[in-house]
């Protein structure tokens, strides 16, 4: 893999930077039980909400980080991903809205520019139909990958 890529990209730093804070803040801490740890979780399964903000972020994610220049079988691939996703997903009216939206507008994988602006204008047809915002499509990559120009996300 090449590093030069893993330095610039947003995600891997910040999962680094995740993993040294995490081992800095082992060291401060005393050690925990299972028991102790699964009785400070609170969590609960997503509603539906929770599960569309969650999915829609590693979707945008993935076609940001889609090679420019991908492959036959990788262009396969990421097509079959999103079939999938639609065929499986867990709210069933979701899930059949997106087969009929992927099957209408089929997934364009040239490249991670067409394929972001693609899933751009799919996700703005459901924005539209849940009476959402609309998102600025010429701002994906910046949104997605690279980081809004002000700095703030760096």
């Amino acid at each position: 893999m090449n590093t030069r890529l893993l330095s610039n990209c947003k995600a891997c730093v910040a999962f680094k930077r995740w993993i040294t804070e995490r081992k800095s803040d082992k060291s401060k801490e005393k050690p925990s039980s299972l028991t102790e740890e699964l009785e400070n979780h609170n969590e609960c399964p997503l509603d539906t909400r929770q599960l569309g903000i969650a999915t829609w972020s590693l979707l945008h994610s993935m076609a940001a980080y889609f090679p420019e220049n991908p492959t036959e079988i990788e262009r396969e691939e990421i097509a079959c991903m999103f079939h999938i996703i639609a065929k499986y997903y867990p709210c069933n009216i979701c899930a059949k809205d997106f087969q009929e939206d992927i099957k209408a507008m089929p997934p364009e994988t040239e490249s991670g520019e067409k394929l972001s602006q693609w899933l751009c204008k799919l996700h703005n047809k459901v924005n539209k139909k849940l009476g959402k915002p609309m998102f600025d499509c010429s701002r994906v990559i910046e949104r997605w990958k690279d980081g809004w120009k002000d700095g703030s996300c760096d």
